[in-house]
């Protein structure tokens, strides 16, 4: 069986390191359970929120989040976050180059856009960004998923995956969210597609071994 893993915005613009943006609960600390993520899959996909100053959706503040918006492709409210060319669109220390994983996505780059999953770059996914094809043509069963924020873009590319008929598995140590209440109602909505939810390496690894011995 053919394994994946896949980098949600692992981006500063999520951490403590961008506290002006959209900061993660502990958001930096994923990157050793990415790495192992990654040890575990023969590619590692990755992705990045690439969102323009000017975007239609953004506030001044945080008291201002989460507001509807009636654009087809935005449908609320955030402060400015992970602009190129700022500190926080960078990946976190110690994460590969874009250039260096073997297929990675940047996202949300039109001013009117602002996807959560990895898989479109539209909220009616229509428009594709290469990743379902890629695996596709690569042959791959199983995805491991981690990223930020659990939530919001963890949550809906782990379903996009898995509406692709994809095994996908959700490394949790890998995850970070922007509210309990956020991450309990996320896990519902994966549990209840078939993803499967592994709490640390060892449900991970079991996982996995049960996929191999009815999808070699």
């Amino acid at each position: 069986m053919k394994i994946a893993s896949f980098d949600v915005d692992a981006q500063n613009g999520f951490t403590a390191h961008a506290p002006q943006e959209l900061p993660v609960p502990d958001g930096e600390q994923i990157v050793p359970a990415l790495d192992a993520m990654a040890l575990r899959a023969s590619l590692r996909l990755g992705s990045k929120d690439a969102h323009p100053a000017n975007a239609a959706w953004v506030v001044a503040n945080h008291e201002q989040m989460l507001q509807p918006l009636a654009l087809p492709d935005a449908d609320l409210t955030w402060v400015s976050h992970c602009v190129p060319g700022t500190p926080g669109f960078a990946l976190l220390p110690g994460l590969p180059a874009p250039i260096d994983y073997d297929y990675f996505v940047w996202k949300g780059v039109e001013p009117d856009l602002h996807p959560y999953g990895a898989c479109y770059h539209d909220l009616a996914e229509r428009r594709s960004t290469g990743v379902i094809e890629f695996l596709k043509v690569q042959q791959v069963q199983a995805i491991i998923v981690g990223g930020l924020a659990l939530d919001y873009c963890v949550r809906t590319t782990a379903l996009q995956l898995r509406r692709a008929g994809f095994e996908v598995l959700l490394y949790l140590p890998a995850c970070r969210a922007l509210s309990v209440a956020g991450a309990q109602a996320a896990c519902a909505d994966m549990a209840a597609a078939g993803i499967h939810l592994c709490a640390d390496p060892q449900a991970l690894d079991s996982h996995l071994g049960q996929l191999k011995e009815t999808r070699p």
